[in-house]
């Protein structure tokens, strides 16, 4: 069957700050506490999820997340209130997106049956 898809991301300057994949690491941070954690979870390096939000943060200018040392209190890491908005508006805009691109196809591929 036919199908449309669409892909947001937000660029900085032609620069990539926030995708798909950054967007998951992001929750996956903010759901365990810990970017090691959230590496695993995703299947990913701790050191391309570092390389992730450092190029992320670069590219944006500013904190994505707090980081605390680890030692007898442990570490972790924990989102800014700066990355809460703008995962929160991503995903506000995805789904405007989406209903968007699902009314537009709707609209001009209304007679056509595929498979």
């Amino acid at each position: 069957m036919l199908r449309v898809k669409s892909k947001v991301w937000l660029e900085c300057d032609g620069k990539l700050v926030l995708g798909d994949g950054r967007f998951r690491l992001l929750a996956a941070i903010e759901e365990t506490g810990s970017i090691n954690m959230a590496a695993k979870q995703l299947n990913m390096s701790f050191r391309h999820a570092w390389s992730y939000l450092r190029s992320s943060e670069q590219n944006l200018g500013m904190r994505l997340v707090e980081r605390r040392k680890g030692g007898r209190d442990g570490g972790g890491s924990v989102l800014t209130a700066e990355a809460k908005i703008l995962i929160h508006r991503l995903q506000q805009l995805n789904q405007k997106v989406k209903v968007f691109t699902d009314t537009q196809y709707g609209n001009i591929f209304k007679h056509y049956r595929g498979k």
